[in-house]
């Protein structure tokens, strides 16, 4: 009797799992990665000669609970078309029932490693804009993400910025989430994360109507109790305020380490959470979007980004209201290079005046 290599035996059972992509136009390279309702594998597109991530149901169900979620996860991806959502090419069904969909291939890092590495806050604040400007659209179109957080967020090496995993999106109508086509009823969860610092897509945490959807670090309190009829656009506003905190306090910006928002602090946004050399006005602007009401966050994601373009032009912020000091030092800071300009020339004036007095 032969015995087959652990390697033989690998490769069998890799070959056993690929998706029959017979009747496609795409062409398997590799697995890419799993979770507890798909895989993720990197893909050929052989008439358009590009790659890209085929996302496939693990396996045909006879329900078809999960398949009809997979269709609405495309279809709502599909209906965001931005800069920074990942766009869906295709979606169709394997030979042997399997629901399949195909989005563009990200190349990059991972919200948490860019911040790991970038050592300028006023980059760290572009990066974040451009998250709120993509949630900010998903939200013009009746979309709330509910699973905002570093890991589903791509940074490319060229400041270009993806919000990812639409796995928990909702649709919204007239101001309240609505269930659809069985959502709540799937429970099931899923995470989705690449090897390499890239990430494609993932799915985390999807329970029964009514308990927790989402990641806990970065929920709303009403997400959190699960309040599914009361969840709106402040929602994930929320979930960019404890981003915006965790770019703030975590890296190496010349700012003190902090964890990321966890379970025992996420209850509390004030500034004392956050390192001393923040400045007042952006703990200010997170303690405001990560406030337990939510009738006291910022209403859009928009206006969150607002706030933090006021901060980075000198401009006072609607979150903190300024002493008489604050404000003549920030006027100080934003135009201190005029007043040294202004500075130099009276001191040459007064040399001048004593040099050439008779």
């Amino acid at each position: 009797m032969n015995w087959l290599s652990n390697k033989i035996v690998q490769h069998l059972r890799t070959v056993a799992d690929s998706p029959d992509l017979s009747g496609t136009k795409y062409r398997l390279l590799e697995k890419f990665s799993a979770g507890g309702m798909g895989t993720i594998y990197l893909a050929e597109d052989t008439q358009l000669h590009r790659r890209v991530a085929l996302k496939v149901l693990h396996a045909p169900e006879a329900s078809g609970e999960l398949s009809a979620r997979m269709w609405r996860e495309a279809r709502v991806i599909a209906k965001l078309e931005h800069p920074s959502i990942v766009p869906v090419h295709d979606v169709g069904e394997l030979p042997d029932g399997r629901v399949f969909y195909v989005m563009k291939f990200v190349q990059g890092r991972r919200l948490d490693q860019y911040a790991d590495a970038e050592t300028e806050l006023p980059n760290r604040l572009r990066i974040f804009q451009k998250i709120c400007e993509a949630v900010a659209f998903a939200h013009a179109n009746s979309v709330l993400h509910r699973d905002l957080k570093p890991e589903n967020i791509m940074v490319g090496a060229f400041g270009e910025v993806l919000v990812m995993d639409w796995g928990l999106a909702k649709i919204v109508a007239a101001g309240r989430a609505q269930s659809a086509e069985g959502e709540e009823r799937t429970a099931k969860s899923e995470s989705e994360n690449s090897a390499n610092g890239r990430s494609l897509l993932s799915t985390p945490h999807e329970t029964q109507h009514g308990t927790v959807m989402g990641t806990p670090a970065y929920m709303a309190p009403e997400q959190r109790r699960g309040e599914i009829d009361h969840l709106d656009q402040r929602t994930d506003v929320y979930a960019l305020g404890a981003i915006l905190k965790f770019l703030l306090g975590y890296g190496k910006v010349g700012l003190a380490r902090q964890e990321p928002p966890n379970e025992a602090n996420e209850k509390s946004a004030s500034p004392t959470l956050l390192s001393a050399k923040i400045p007042k006005s952006l703990a200010a602007i997170c303690a405001k979007a990560m406030a337990e009401d939510k009738a006291q966050r910022y209403v859009t994601a928009l206006e969150l980004a607002n706030d933090v373009e006021r901060f980075l032009n000198g401009l006072a912020v609607s979150s903190y209201k300024e002493n008489p000091f604050e404000i003549i030092w920030r006027w100080i800071k934003k135009y201190q290079f005029m007043i040294l300009l202004v500075l130099i020339y009276l001191l040459v004036r007064i040399l001048l005046f004593f040099w050439f007095r008779p």
